[in-house]
Order: structure tokens, then sequence, then C-alpha cells
């Protein structure tokens, strides 16, 4: 018996030692994705699913429930209706506070995610004494040889993307963190633009001119859908691509806006994979590739759940992206998605709804908030505001307003509940004539925007059964998928500090995070 035992021991002991060496000798992943869905948590990714299985259902003739209010189960687990992160074969979870705040902002969780550290909100980069600087897993996969790109469609030089080549203690000082952009070498940055690219944002900030800087650093920038996905077949060695419509604060629109001369961030993402592979060269050292989603945020922000579901179906078809390269490298490449904080609140359910819901209601949608605001609603307000404000003439006004409700929204008046249709008259008056901002109760109702918008979109969610808490981010923590060579080091509950640990690792850097710089 006590030599069975002893045996027993010695076979498992083996084993122990076969698996620990067989982890020392495995090769890092060439190839590392990085995907970070800004303002995305489980909410965002359940209502997006719950979109896309009741519009295929419609598509296909299909009824959507049994009963009104009701979506088939059946719908909601079938692999085309679901987003490609949630079916990778790894899961886990993370805590996103920072040094000092449950809600963290996006520069703080940023740093948190790139370097390893906790800060407090808006510093980039940096300890929360704003004294010191460190290196983020960007920077340091380029120490081992590395080509990196970074992509957002927000402005490149915003929080999260400047976490990933900056250090400073304010993310407001966008020059200087373009600034110090032009001088990481990174092979490709796309997406959105450059914010106060020739002067300072802000006191404090530097008045560098980012252009002249990144041509002397050998920088091309492109802004044109041709030339762009021409780096395909062309890559060139230190690419600059941005896209040549930004819509508001120089950020790629919204999915549901763009036009046909823009790239979508999937493509933007194909064109990035093909500039980093093609300039590996002989002596192949892989990429560290950084993709945000970071208009998901602000749609989040806005409480705009059909801008936001636009987003993210564009964010995960990014990720497809990835996966598709992945199938070619299946041992050389790890896949990470995760979000850095949750935004807006956002709940499947609603108290006017119950159980049910009606994600159909959000078909009438044409445009964003954003594209709204400047175009039907700028135009219904210079025809209209003064004949309301000045001669209390509401009829045609009024008339007018119910049918940009239904031709932009899809939203039927008169299917309206009586506070809903006062809440919609209240905002209408607040944005054609002027409300006083600092009311409290405009405060909640509003927030920092349009009246009239911010309502029609809560109203149209609520039908829905999305209901909303905030303008600002909350505190819950957030999903992260993730799929290739060690992935499943990033199962389990974790804070968002151990994710960019877990990728240092993996990718084979021997210094221990957080590194200062």
């Amino acid at each position: 018996m006590r030599l069975i035992k002893k045996l027993e021991a010695m076979t498992m002991a083996i084993v122990v030692v076969t698996l620990c060496i067989t982890t020392a000798i495995a090769s890092p992943p060439k190839y590392v994705f990085f995907f970070l869905g800004d303002g995305m948590s489980n909410t965002q990714i359940q209502a997006t699913e719950a979109y896309l299985a009741t519009k295929n259902a419609v598509d296909n003739g299909l009824e959507i429930g049994p009963n009104p209010g009701e979506l088939n189960a059946d719908y909601l687990l079938n692999p085309d209706n679901r987003l490609k992160m949630t079916q990778m074969p790894v899961a886990g979870m993370q805590t996103t506070f920072d040094a000092f705040a449950l809600m963290t902002d996006s520069a703080s969780s940023a740093t948190a995610f790139a370097s390893g550290i906790k800060t407090r909100s808006g510093v980039i980069g940096m300890d929360n004494t704003k004294t010191t600087g460190y290196k983020s897993v960007a920077e340091l996969a380029r120490e081992l040889g590395k080509k990196v790109g970074i992509i957002s469609s927000v402005p490149l030089n915003h929080a999260t993307p400047a976490a990933y080549y900056a250090s400073v203690s304010s993310r407001n000082y966008y020059n200087n963190i373009a600034a110090q952009l032009t001088q990481t070498g990174y092979e490709f940055f796309g997406g959105g633009g450059l914010i106060s690219p020739e002067g300072p944002a802000r006191d404090g900030d530097t008045s560098h001119n980012i252009w002249n800087m990144l041509n002397d650093a050998g920088y091309t920038v492109l802004n044109d859908r041709t030339s762009i996905l021409e780096l395909k077949t062309t890559p060139k060695d230190k690419v600059v691509c941005i896209n040549p419509w930004l819509q508001d604060g120089d950020a790629m629109p919204y999915a549901i806006d763009r036009p046909e001369t823009n790239l979508s961030l999937a493509e933007m993402t194909d064109v990035a994979i093909n500039v980093l592979q093609g300039n590996t060269g002989a002596s192949d050292n892989g990429f560290f590739l950084m993709v945000e989603g970071g208009k998901i945020d602000w749609a989040c922000h806005a409480n705009d759940a059909m801008a936001v579901i636009g987003d993210m179906i564009d964010f995960d078809n990014a990720v497809g992206m990835a996966l598709e390269f992945y199938k070619s490298h299946p041992d050389d490449t790890l896949i990470v998605v995760t979000g850095d904080h949750e935004t807006g609140g956002m709940t499947i359910g609603h108290a006017t709804t119950g159980y049910k819901s009606y994600y159909e209601k959000l078909f009438g949608q044409k445009n964003s908030f954003v594209y709204f605001n400047e175009n039907q609603w700028t135009q219904y307000k210079e025809q209209y505001s003064q004949a309301v404000c000045e001669n209390n003439n509401t009829l045609n006004a009024a008339h007018s307003i119910i049918t940009l409700l239904q031709n932009d929204f899809g939203l039927n008046w008169e299917e309206l509940s009586t506070y809903q249709q006062e809440r919609m008259a209240w905002a209408w008056q607040c944005s054609l004539c002027g409300y006083d901002k600092s009311d409290s109760q405009n405060s909640h109702l509003y927030g920092s925007y349009e009246p009239i918008t911010v309502t029609i979109t809560h109203v149209l969610n609520e039908q829905a059964s999305i209901g909303w808490t905030s303008y600002s981010h909350t505190g819950v923590p957030v999903p992260l998928f993730a799929q290739g060579s060690d992935a499943a080091i990033f199962s389990g509950f974790y804070d968002n500090t151990d994710i960019a640990k877990k990728i240092a690792s993996i990718m084979g850097i021997t210094a221990e995070l957080p590194v200062v710089k």
C-alpha cells in the first residue's frame, strides 16, 4: 500500500514538473491584440445581442416571440445573433475602481490596464502623486522588438490610446500627449483625429505643431479612404490614418451615421493588421495592437441606446478581424477583449415594461443624437423657435415635432403615455426657448445634453425596455473575454491592474509591473 502511494506521489510530481517545464519553455505569442470597449459592460453586450436577435428574426420573417413583449430564447442562443466576443472560450471579470474613486474615469482605468498601476482620475501613465511615469505594455512590447499599433474611434490623443504611449498629469494636456505620440516610433495609428494639434488645449499644456513633428519623425499622415485601404497591399513604415469625416470632438462618426467615404473600426483594424504584419520583415517578432471602441462610451453618456448598439457591433466586427487572423496563427496569437468601466447605468428592463422587451421599437431611429442635433433639430429650431418663443404660436410647430418624432425615431405620439407626452412637451419648450441649466430638476432630466433629444432617446429606450441611471460612469465590474496563447490565465475575477500584468507575463516581459520610465 505504501509503495502504491509512493508511486502515485512520484507520478504526480513528474506531471507537475512536466507542466512547469512546458509552461516555462512555451514560446510567448508573437501577436497580441487588446480590444477595449470604452464604457462597455454586461448590459451593453446583452442589449446588443437582444437587438440582433430581434432584428434577425424580423428580417427573416419569424415571430419575435409567442406573445408581444416576449423574445424567443433560441434566438438569443443562436450564434448568428451573438457577438463574436461572447463566443470566445475564456471569460473573466475585472474590478474597475481607481486609486480614489469607485467610478473611475478613462485615464486612470487605461493606466491600470496599460501599466498595471492604480492612479487618480484624469491622470495618464503616472502614479497618483503625478510625479512618476510608468511604461505601458505597448512600450514594453516595443522593447521586445514587436511592432505596435494604436487604433481608436475617438481622438488618438484621448485618454485611452494615450495611456499606451504618454505620461501626463492631466488627460486634458492634448498637445503634450500628441507630442509624445510623435516620439513613439510606433508603426500604426488610426481612427479619429488629434485634439489641439497646433497649440495648447489649456494652461499648462505645450504648444507644439504636431503635424510638423509627425513629419520630422518620419510619419505619413493619410486621411482618405482609398489611400488608407491601399496600405493593405503597400504598407508604410510609420503611418497615421485619420478618417476623412470626423463628427464630434475630432472623433470618428457613430457607426449609425458613418458615410461610405469613411472606414469602419473593423476596416481600420484590418488595415493595421496588414501594416504591422507587412512591416515585420525577416526577423518576425510580431506585434501588439490596441483597438478602442471609444464612442460606445460617448453614446452611453448621452443615453442613446441605438448609437451604443451600432458602435458595439462595429467594435465586435473589429474583434472579428483579429479572430480571422487567429485562424492562420492559432499558436502565436492572443486576443483579449474587455471594457474599462460601464457608462450611463444602462439597464436591461424598465419600470414601464416590467418583464417584457420590445427591441423592435429601436428600428425607427435613423441617426445618433449628435447627427439629429446638428441636422434635423437645427433646421427645425431655425424654422420654429421665433414663432413658439416670441409669438406663442405652437400649432404648426407642434404638428411638425410630432412628424419629426415619427420620421426620425419611429415614435408615435398617440402611443406615448401621458407622462411621456408631458416630458416631451417640456423638453421641446426648453430646447426651443432656453431653460435654467442650474435648476436641479433640469440637471437631473437632461445632464449637459439637448433636452428634446435626450428625452426622445429616453422615451424610445424605455419603450424598448432599456433604462439609464446616469450621464457618467458607474462602478460595476466589467467582463473580459480571451482566446489564444495562454488565454486561460484571464479566467477568474481580478483587478484591472492585473490585466497589464497578465499580458506582460504572457508576452515574456520579465520585469515586474509597474515599470518606471
